[in-house]
């Protein structure tokens, strides 16, 4: 069956929450959850839904809640509305999402036909918790009047879908592999006009809260992105006649796809449909066959793919009219840029957000592909990069991540991840701490002001950190968890690392509870922070590097690195960090963000520069277009190629060499302080709650400038690098003299100077348009 979509824009036509953490709210239910009785633990079941609504006029307005476990695809009058709704189960362990949208635009006066397609995975995964029970709820307030699932709907199994043969996915998604039988079809089943009368009458199974659904949480992020079908820039000339080859064909980029077909076939033949990341380290991932009828047809595998190739398999005779592809992201608008004079690091920031966005679904994901789960080491690293390229619609996702996190928290106050899941319930606490820290909750909080989600989390976080304690030696009493995982790779220090990050974590929640009035508990965080300070520095330095007393391998970039950013170490021992991040590459993708953010924050930028291309060379020179799990590509078989933790750089390059970042929550207030080392011209953008802000730095041996677009309601401290011109004398500002040989000459309204530091002049200045010159004359 081909899906005629309206609009992409049309769908926004639905809701966006705010983006603090999201409650079982006050609807006053009056639907039933109806479906088929299924079999105890079926799985991969589809059933279609149909019901005739008739209306005296068409609406002013029609919201209408949704609820699925797990995906529904809506038309109305035969026109496709929503492509892939509800949300994967568990803002908790025990309740399901519900979509809310407004369908007057899509109802008329008369009768009007609401049909829906819903698959029931039936399975947990790590994104998922099955409730056990396939089931649909519906309900319509119509102008005040209310339109109901119950038992006046029909439902049919379609049998057309089935189960593949093996190999099956991998245990990790609750998704299975999709078998569409085209002879069992039921053709037109949701236009207006189709024969329902053969079809069975539902069963109810209870008003909202009833398990095993329980309490029903509202969509807290935007229905998909949906681009339409379009035809692949790299598929064969078409029409042909197969001789029974593999057909590939090549996508702009990974993305996530649903493949379509269009053929004229005899019966009974089978075509296969996969991607290129099928097979990741070794595990199975998703595919689709589709078993032909006579003639000419045409189908769309709903359930979507990830990859760079879509290979269908077609046997010998099948006449292949059209081979197309439907790309779903989540509905966020690139509004951040990075642009320099070295195409390497442009090449890398865009590969950065090319994984960054393959990552964004119903959570942040480590890879789209093998596992699809919310890893908190992934998404501390994607929600950073997230602040510097998408609008403000993405940061609704980081909010529910952080929901999920702190709702699943066991009754022992353990937080574990990844969540929601209904097959995983182990604890990583390094991971744990990170997400709590600096890099996570507290980077939501200061990139969006958005207090309401720190308000909800803080007991969460404070429970949690109550399971950590100081030892007699005054570092952190180490916590194995049920996986003691640092990084990938080897050489990791797991004792120093931890006690960075359990810092930082303590830094990040002293914050939390100053936030929402919890000052009683300020001072046993800052007294564990002061302990841990000065006994890693007594017990871990050695005069040279980090270094726990029982850790005997090669010295860990990681460790080192951390206790920099993280504070811990002094500005006279970072010339011997220094030289330890230049000689140590044990990082993975995952830490190498901090080991490069500990360059930056020592302003020794063009070491930093400088590892980033050494590091990322592989995977920038690579026609792959995302960034992989680990630097050899070809570990574990062949490691995912597109891993969420992997673009750090994207977030170091807007954020320190671009040099913008907020000084105060919500970006009130925020700086511009570039680190340009050896690159002469840089355009960025960065779009936040008060508006984009818009750089663009020019280097020469003589002059340097800086143009800032400075959005309303902000206050922008203008750094300008002491290094970038050699004994600048002279500063200007929108053309008038400001600064001469250290002295503040004129007054421009709206600008001030700020003094100087180590690296900066620095003025501030009101939202507007600003052209800043530095040279020597």
């Amino acid at each position: 069956m081909k899906l005629k979509f309206l609009s992409s824009f049309a769908i926004l036509a639905l809701f966006l929450t705010d983006v603090g953490i999201a409650a079982t709210d006050n609807v006053d239910w009056k639907s039933q959850w109806i479906g088929l009785q299924t079999k105890e633990k079926e799985v991969n079941s589809w059933f279609c839904y149909r019901k005739i609504l008739s209306l005296s006029q068409a609406p002013r307005s029609a919201i209408t809640k949704i609820a699925v476990d797990s995906k529904y695809w809506l038309w109305i009058n035969g026109k496709l509305v929503v492509f892939e709704g509800g949300l994967k189960r568990g803002p908790t362990p025990n309740d399901t999402y519900y979509d809310e949208i407004d369908l007057s635009s899509y109802l008329t006066e008369g009768k009007n036909c609401i049909a829906v397609l819903m698959w029931y995975w039936g399975k947990d995964g790590f994104s998922h918790k099955s409730s056990g029970k396939a089931g649909f709820l519906f309900q319509a307030d119509i102008d005040g009047s209310m339109f109901s699932s119950d038992r006046s709907w029909k439902i049919k199994r379609y049998q057309a879908y089935g189960e593949t043969q093996p190999p099956h996915p991998n245990y990790r998604l609750s998704e299975s592999n999709i078998h569409f039988d085209a002879q069992k079809d039921l053709i037109g089943w949701y236009l207006p006009d189709f024969d329902d009368s053969d079809w069975q009458e539902p069963q109810e199974f209870g008003i909202p809260p009833v398990a095993p659904w329980n309490g029903l949480w509202i969509r807290p992020i935007p229905f998909w992105k949906d681009y339409g079908l379009q035809d692949y820039p790299g598929s064969p000339a078409l029409p042909f006649v197969s001789t029974g080859q593999t057909v590939t064909c090549e996508l702009p980029h990974s993305t996530s796809v649903t493949p379509y077909l269009k053929i004229d076939a005899p019966p009974g033949l089978t075509i296969g449909i996969q991607t290129n990341t099928y097979i990741v380290s070794k595990q199975y991932t998703l595919r689709s066959e589709y078993i032909t009828r006579q003639g000419i047809q045409e189908f769309e595998s709903l359930g979507y793919l990830t990859g760079q190739k879509v290979i269908y398999t077609i046997p010998k005779g099948v006449k292949v009219l059209e081979l197309k592809y439907r790309e779903t992201t989540y509905n966020t608008e690139f509004t951040g840029s990075f642009h320099c004079d070295d195409p390497f690091y442009n090449t890398l920031w865009l590969k950065s957000r090319n994984t960054m966005i393959l990552n964004m679904r119903d959570c942040f994901q480590d890879c789209p592909d093998r596992e699809r789960a919310q890893w908190w080491a992934d998404t501390v690293n994607i929600l950073g990069q997230v602040f510097y390229s998408c609008d403000t619609k993405s940061h609704a996702l980081i909010g529910k991540a952080i929901s999920n996190l702190v709702e699943w928290q066991k009754d022992d106050k353990v937080l574990y991840e990844p969540v929601p899941a209904g097959n995983w319930d182990k604890e990583l606490p390094q991971r744990l701490l990170t997400s709590i820290g600096r890099y996570g909750f507290w980077t939501h909080y200061f990139y969006t002001g958005d207090s309401e989600t720190m308000q909800e989390a803080y007991p969460h976080v404070r429970d949690y950190l109550s399971l950590w304690q100081i030892g007699s030696d005054g570092l952190v009493i180490y916590r194995a968890g049920d996986w003691d995982w640092t990084d990938w790779g080897e050489n990791f220090d797991s004792v120093a690392i931890t006690n960075g990050w359990y810092y930082l974590a303590l830094e990040s929640v002293a914050k939390m509870a100053l936030l929402t009035n919890h000052q009683d508990d300020i001072k046993q965080y800052l007294e564990k922070m002061q302990s841990i300070k000065k006994n890693f520095n007594k017990i871990f330095w050695n005069g040279n590097e980090y270094r726990s007393p029982q850790y005997t391998g090669k010295t860990d970039d990681r460790a080192n690195a951390l206790a920099l950013i993280a504070g811990i170490s002094e500005p006279e021992q970072w010339p011997k960090i220094r030289e330890v991040l230049k000689q140590q590459f044990h990082a993975s993708p995952y830490m190498e963000k901090y080991v490069l953010e500990a360059f930056f924050m020592m302003h020794n930028t063009q070491d930093g520069l400088d590892r980033m291309k050494k590091r990322y060379s592989p995977m920038v020179d690579s026609d792959i277009t995302t960034l992989w799990e680990v630097w050899n590509r070809q570990e574990w078989g062949e490691c995912s190629l597109n891993h969420g933790w992997s673009g750090g750089a994207l977030m170091l390059l807007s954020q320190y060499v671009a040099g913008i970042a907020p000084e105060k929550a919500g970006f009130e207030d925020y700086h511009v302080f570039p680190q340009m080392g050896h690159l002469k011209f840089i355009e960025a953008a960065v779009p936040t709650v008060k508006g984009l802000i818009e750089v663009t730095l020019k280097s020469s041996e003589k002059e340097f400038s800086i143009t800032l677009h400075s959005p309303r309601q902000t206050t922008a401290l203008v750094g300008i690098p002491k290094d970038a011109v050699k004994n600048i004398n002279f500063i200007q500002g929108n053309g008038q003299s400001i600064w001469q040989q250290g002295v503040e000459t004129n007054s421009v309204e709206g600008l001030k100077f700020r003094g100087q530091d180590e690296y900066y002049y620095k003025f501030s200045v009101e939202p507007g348009l600003w052209h800043f010159t530095a040279g020597a004359k």
